[in-house]
């Protein structure tokens, strides 16, 4: 008896189930659509076998991707060659993709079966796969596959996004349709402003030419002599210019108000403005063809090149096409109403647009057409598959079509494909070699940027550092004076002078203690006596400025003298105030010996 198995691919993991009663359910179909509804029956005929969840999301996408693919992913087979009997003749797994179904059983072995009663238990299962596994909730399910779905979807989109010729595809698509628009509002302004100046329409052709002419004229009465270099700056032409002006003068048109004037002048500014966004347009679109298709457009020119990719749907459309296809690519109603009417085929599509074509003769057209052809697909597929573009292939390809030209019309026998493949190789690889280089250089360019940002930036950190610091000691050093101040107070109040002050300020040296002033005399003798040899040794000059220090030495006595008689005063006053001071001479002496053992 065959078991039947059931694989089914979820967002949380694998999950391998087995039927019973499989010859019963292969006959009763409509049983086994009442049983999918009902969770009890279909209990009765399924039941799981094993179940393999996914590791994380990254690994969901991926066998995601197999199974689209179809291809068999390794986790798949180690899943089913675990839990999979060994005999694999008397097993029949069912899965709901042919694709995988195949790839399964060309590569493990197994017998696989689609559609009929798989499709029926793989709707039951999925109906009911929450209550089949044991911890697996029905939020849970729904936010893997929500997750899951996403993932999946943003990887497909990724893909088109890699591949820029969606904007190549939109601006060639805008660039024709702009064409349509600026011919039809310059049709409007030619038979606007014809009212007024209708000679103007037979010199000038060119519609933006018109527009631009017909904004600066405005009222053909203003115009003189002196707007005749301006007209041929626009016209490019001075003998235009002359017969602008001319027929200025003896034109047949009718009179304009300056409401009228100021409607076309808008009007025409518009247009001309639009011409403008079209030749900038024109320029972008070749900017991307050099970039996505630089060897089709080398070959074919880029709006014809634009136009193949824009009608094949992308450049991977345009490569997988055959040569015959691009070569009728644009004329599809031809092609059925000949092959309706049982008449000729077309012999050219789009590329009808290119110069080989109008080059060749009448009875040439439809052969060139097809090596053209020829060459573009080639082109199309080395654009889309090669790692780094360039235009050495197509500018090859471009010399062969050439070169077919001129043995159409002369007989000279062109070069063969095999030696100018070899060449294009050959300079493909110098080409590659020398764009490698150029990236190596700005990325070196673009690391020296870098280093110096980050050493500017590391330089600016370093300076606002010590800006801080110094901030920070100029907000320490007021707070170190005010410290110092208190302690200033009281030496002047008459507490204990320091030893420093006393030496840096000579004033602080009238406060002297009793047994000082006592041996003032003494003192006063000695300093006149060591005085006495510098005179003899010092000039005439320096005698004048000595005597001034011995006038001011006398001064400072009498005014010691006077200080000690006051002070005798008030000892003989109290003998409280003698005690006193006696203990502040003390504590005096005691201050003055601490900065000699220092």
């Amino acid at each position: 008896m065959v078991l039947l198995h059931v694989l089914f691919e979820h967002a949380v993991g694998y999950a391998l189930l087995a039927l019973k009663e499989v010859e019963e359910i292969s006959l009763l179909l409509p049983q086994v659509e009442e049983c999918v509804l009902n969770l009890g029956k279909f209990h009765n005929i399924v039941r799981l076998v094993a179940f393999c969840p996914f590791a994380s999301s990254q690994v969901a996408l991926e066998n995601a991707n197999a199974v689209s693919e179809g291809v068999v992913h390794e986790d798949l087979r180690l899943f089913l060659e675990t839990h999979l009997p060994s005999k694999k003749k008397k097993v029949l797994l069912g899965v709901g993709d042919p694709k995988i179904g195949a790839a399964i059983q060309e590569e493990l072995g197994y017998n696989c079966q689609t559609g009929g009663v798989v499709a029926e238990v793989l709707r039951g299962v999925r109906l009911h796969f929450h209550n089949l596994v044991k911890g697996l909730t029905d939020l849970s399910a729904c936010k893997a596959q929500l997750g899951l779905g996403h993932s999946y979807s943003r990887a497909k989109v990724k893909f088109n996004v890699n591949r820029v010729d969606n904007m190549i595809i939109q601006s060639i698509s805008l660039l024709d349709q702009l064409d349509k628009d600026i011919n039809t509002f310059s049709m409007r302004v030619r038979e606007w402003y014809g009212y007024h100046f209708p000679e103007l329409v037979k010199i000038i052709n060119d519609n933006a030419t018109y527009c631009r002419l017909a904004q600066y004229i405005g009222n053909r009465r203003e115009l003189n002599e002196e707007k005749l270099e301006k007209l041929e700056e626009l016209t490019m032409d001075g003998a235009k210019a002359k017969a602008i002006l001319d027929a200025s003068r003896s034109s047949m048109g009718m009179d304009i108000s300056a409401i009228d004037l100021i409607n076309i002048e808008s009007f025409s500014s518009r247009v001309v403005s639009l011409s403008e966004y079209r030749q900038s347009l024109h320029t972008y679109l070749r900017s991307k063809m050099s970039q996505v298709a630089p060897s089709l457009s080398a070959l074919i020119g880029e709006a014809v090149g634009a136009r193949l990719i824009a009608h094949a749907g992308s450049l991977t459309n345009l490569a997988k096409y055959p040569a015959s296809t691009v070569q009728i690519l644009g004329a599809e109603k031809a092609l059925f109403r000949a092959l309706k009417t049982r008449g000729n085929t077309p012999k050219y599509g789009l590329i009808f647009h290119s110069t080989f074509i109008g080059r060749a003769a009448a009875k040439n057209k439809g052969r060139i057409s097809r090596y053209l052809a020829n060459k573009c697909s080639i082109a199309s597929r080395i654009d889309c598959f090669s790692e780094v573009p360039t235009s050495v292939f197509g500018e090859k390809l471009r010399e062969q079509v050439e070169e077919r030209l001129s043995f159409y019309e002369t007989g000279e026998i062109p070069r063969k494909n095999l030696d100018v493949m070899k060449e294009a190789v050959v300079q493909a690889e110098e080409a590659a070699a020398e764009i490698a280089r150029k990236l190596e250089k700005q990325e070196k360019k673009r690391l020296k940027k870098e280093k110096k940002r980050l050493a500017a930036l590391a330089l600016a950190s370093e300076n606002s550092s010590s800006t801080q610091e110094e901030c920070e000691e100029t907000v320490e050093k007021p707070k170190k004076k005010k410290k110092q101040k208190p302690q200033e107070v009281p030496q002047e109040n008459g507490m204990e002078d320091h030893p420093s002050i006393s030496v840096s300020k000579p004033k602080k040296k009238k406060s002297f203690p009793k047994e000082e002033v006592v041996s003032s005399d003494l003192e006063e003798e000695a300093t006149a006596s060591v005085s006495l040899p510098k005179k003899k040794k010092s000039s005439p000059k320096e005698e004048a400025v000595v005597s001034d220090p011995e006038d001011t030495v006398n001064k400072s006595i009498s005014k010691k003298k006077r200080k000690f008689s006051s002070k005798e005063e008030t000892a003989s006053s109290g003998p409280e105030e003698a005690v006193g001071n006696k203990s502040s001479s003390k504590k005096k002496k005691k201050f003055h010996k601490v900065p000699q053992e220092d």
